[in-house]
C-alpha cells in the first residue's frame, strides 16, 4: 500500500511540473494571458465620435477599462508612448434606432447599439491590431433614450469593457 501511494504521489508531482512548465514565456492572471516580456500599458481616453453623444460614456468607459486592466493583470499603467502596449479607442456608433419588439402593432422594445473601435499597438513586436467591439442593449419602447440610458449606462460600460479586455487578453 505504501509503494502504491508513493507511485501516485510521484505521478501527481510529475503532472504538476508538466502543467507549470507549459506556461513558460507567458503568464496568466485572472484569465488574462500576457507575454512575460510585456510589463507596461498606456491606455488612452476613449473618445466619443458617434453621431449621438452621451457625455458620460467616454469617461466612464475609459475609467472602467483602466480599472479592469490594472486590477486584472500585472501590467503597470504609464503615460509613455513607449509602453509595451498602447491602447486607444473611440466610440463610433451609439445608435438607438432599432425597434425589436412589437405587440398589437405597437413597439414594445427598442435597441441601443454601441460600437467601440480599438487600436492596440504592441511596441515590442512592432505590430498594431485594430478591432471593433459592438453590443446591443434593449429597453422599453415606453422610455425615451435619455430615460433608458440612466438604467443602461452601467451595463453598457461593464459589457463593452469586458469585451475589450477579453479581446486583448483572452485571445477571442
Amino acid at each position: 500500500m505504501t509503494l502504491m501511494n508513493s507511485i501516485k504521489s510521484r505521478i501527481v508531482v510529475c503532472l504538476l511540473l508538466l502543467f507549470l512548465m507549459s506556461g513558460c514565456g507567458v503568464y496568466s492572471f485572472k484569465d488574462a494571458t500576457i507575454p512575460a516580456n510585456v510589463k507596461t500599458i498606456k491606455i488612452g481616453f476613449i473618445e466619443n465620435k458617434a453621431r449621438y453623444v452621451n457625455p458620460q460614456v467616454s469617461q466612464k468607459l475609459t475609467d472602467k477599462l483602466q480599472q479592469k486592466i490594472v486590477g486584472s493583470t500585472k501590467l503597470t499603467r504609464t503615460n509613455s508612448d513607449d509602453a509595451h502596449y498602447v491602447l486607444n479607442g473611440q466610440i463610433t456608433n451609439y445608435d438607438p434606432s432599432q425597434t425589436v419588439g412589437v405587440s398589437a402593432q405597437q413597439p414594445t422594445t427598442n435597441r441601443l447599439t454601441v460600437t467601440v473601435h480599438m487600436t492596440l499597438r504592441k511596441t515590442l513586436e512592432n505590430t498594431t491590431e485594430e478591432f471593433d467591439v459592438s453590443r446591443s442593449f434593449d429597453y422599453s419602447a415606453n422610455l425615451t433614450l435619455q430615460q433608458a440610458e440612466s438604467g443602461l449606462l452601467d451595463e453598457i460600460v461593464r459589457s463593452i469593457t469586458d469585451d475589450i479586455f477579453n479581446r486583448i487578453f483572452s485571445n477571442w
